[in-house]
């Protein structure tokens, strides 16, 4: 079985300051707003539809980041081989609001702080998506 999941590394420009958001995930970690695509969806609604629900920030892709490839195990279905594409995502209206169903919190970080966050406390494949979107920002952060 292939599922397809979206999402995004969000950013604002604050005071001339760049914030990044992070989400807390229900298992307590730190990661970026994302979820399955549902039937009818392009890949790109699927990204801003799952960021806005996570988190109540509405955005616009600016570009994609890249992909990342994982097994798990469904009880259901058996082994499920999961594609999450993320987006470079800039914050255009909304206020957060963290998704209690399905996340802990959600926060604006300085770019320091959210890659200090990420390599303490996020998961390991989401490492690489953070660095290269902190490239794409024209920061020398992380990786």
């Amino acid at each position: 079985m292939k599922e397809i999941s979206a999402g995004g590394v969000v950013f604002r420009k604050r005071e001339g300051e760049l914030e990044i958001q992070l989400i807390q995930d229900r298992y307590g970690k730190v990661s970026l707003a994302k979820g399955k695509m549902e039937p009818g969806e392009t890949i790109e609604e699927t990204a801003l539809r799952e960021v806005v629900e996570e988190t109540g920030i509405h955005g616009r892709i600016i570009e994609p980041i890249d992909m990342i490839k994982y097994q798990y195990n469904h009880p259901e279905h058996g082994l499920v081989d999961k594609e999450v594409h993320y987006y470079l995502i800039e914050e255009e209206s909304g206020s957060l609001q963290a998704q209690v169903e399905e996340i802990r919190g959600v926060s604006w970080f300085s770019p320091e702080a959210a890659w200090q966050q990420q390599k303490r406390s996020g998961y390991d494949n989401n490492d690489i998506i953070v660095s290269k979107a902190f490239q794409k920002l024209g920061l020398r952060i992380g990786g």
